[in-house]
């Protein structure tokens, strides 16, 4: 057992991971709006709405907790939430090319979805009539929960009428709803490590849009991370023939908060996957404020993250592509081939990674690679990823059917 209290391990759930980027949004947020009001730092609000909608939608995807409340995580829901997640994306992308459809959005999850989470805190039999009775730790749980869904209502209302407040007002009520949410996040770790859930075991369901979606939370941001990368790699081909403009802060911020989730959630981080230890975990919250703040403020970070970014990719690619080509290089001849998706599993994974490579290698070198060559290179890891992770989930999928029944016995 180790003595270094950075080695021992974390066991943040997702729920409290997504709430802590949540959180230092909103604080980020708050605290760089100061210095954007005295004019000292420019403002960059498409990559605001576009993260705000991503984790929205990561939230969604993943959890199952919608902004009007928690639901199954049907095939449905993630459709949803996959749809949410590829607008935010390309707010954050292309500057002005969705409209007013971002801060629709916002206002209608902000608002109407906060109005419904405070009504169903009060009125649903599972929630604050239970809590009462429990006493302690559900106390704390009331109060955080009624504060974070009061203060989204507050910045509906700032994201409706822009003139409702000032800057500084808008920054403090910030400051304020990032605290609540941290609280939240706070309450919902001591009741998880206290009393953890035992979950119900997964069943097989008839098809269809609601069937519960049997994917692991692994799966599920490989997924978002393929998603990502496609969008990117599409868009990048317009933006070089000169059609669409293009905002690199943004879009290396979000790149930096989908990998700080994978490292804080998982313990998978660009170069690899290690334990999820405190350090690790550490490391993911700086990734994430450097992300958050590159998606807020345009160009400061852009260098210093295309350095960082480009050298994870690097090494993360290399490093994947040893780990693969070197059990290899040992296995017995007399050894069984394995099966087909094995193999498809291997080179798409060895495509995926010589692709990360080049686009690693793009970002520290610049125009080593041609603007439009680097999106079809994006687009084609982008595919590769979804296909890694289809194949990913029809094992999973084959794993599960062994072991669980079809239907559920009632």
């Amino acid at each position: 057992m180790t003595n270094n209290w950075l080695l021992l391990d974390s066991r943040l759930p997702l729920e409290v991971v997504i709430l802590l980027i949540c959180s230092m949004s909103m604080l980020i947020l708050g605290a760089l709006l100061f210095p954007v009001h005295a004019g000292i730092l420019p403002y960059y609000e498409g990559g605001l709405f576009g993260l705000l909608l991503f984790v929205f939608a990561l939230q969604t995807i993943t959890l199952g907790k919608t902004p009007f409340g928690d639901t199954a995580r049907s095939w449905l829901v993630i459709a949803a939430g996959t749809v949410i997640a590829v607008i935010g994306i390309v707010a954050c992308f292309i500057p002005d090319a969705m409209g007013r459809v971002p801060r629709m959005l916002l206002i209608s999850f902000f608002g109407i979805g906060g109005m419904s989470l405070l009504l169903q805190l009060f009125l649903s039999k599972s929630k604050f009539r239970i809590w009462r009775r429990y006493g302690g730790i559900f106390h704390h749980l009331t109060i955080a929960c009624a504060l974070v869904y009061l203060f989204s209502i507050v910045m509906a209302v700032f994201l409706s009428n822009t003139e409702f407040a000032t800057t500084p007002q808008i920054a403090s009520a910030a400051l304020i709803f990032g605290l609540a949410i941290l609280y939240l996040a706070w309450v919902l770790q001591k009741i998880y490590s206290n009393q953890p859930s035992q979950g119900a075991l997964p069943c097989r369901t008839k098809g269809g849009l609601l069937a519960p979606a049997d994917l692991s939370i692994d799966n599920i941001l490989l997924l978002v991370l393929g998603l990502f990368i496609l969008i990117l790699g599409i868009l990048l081909i317009p933006v070089n023939l000169g059609m669409l403009p293009f905002s690199g802060s943004a879009q290396l911020g979000l790149m930096m908060v989908i990998f700080s989730v994978q490292m804080i959630a998982l313990g998978n981080t660009p170069i690899g996957p290690f334990r999820r230890s405190r350090l690790i975990v550490i490391t993911g919250l700086v990734f994430a404020a450097l992300g958050i703040t590159s998606c807020i403020i345009p160009e400061i970070l852009v260098p210093s993250l295309t350095m960082l970014i480009g050298f994870l990719n690097l090494i993360g690619g290399i490093a994947a592509i040893v780990k693969i080509v070197t059990p290899a290089l040992k296995v017995p001849q007399s050894q069984s081939a394995p099966d087909k998706t094995q193999t498809q599993i291997t080179m798409a994974t060895l495509t995926m990674n010589i692709l990360t490579i080049a686009f690693g290698a793009s970002m520290l070198i610049p125009n080593i690679i041609p603007g439009l060559i680097l999106g079809a290179v994006l687009t084609a890891d982008g595919c590769v990823l979804l296909f890694l992770v289809s194949l990913l989930v029809k094992i999973e999928q084959g794993f599960r059917g062994q072991f669980f029944p079809r239907h559920c016995e009632k």
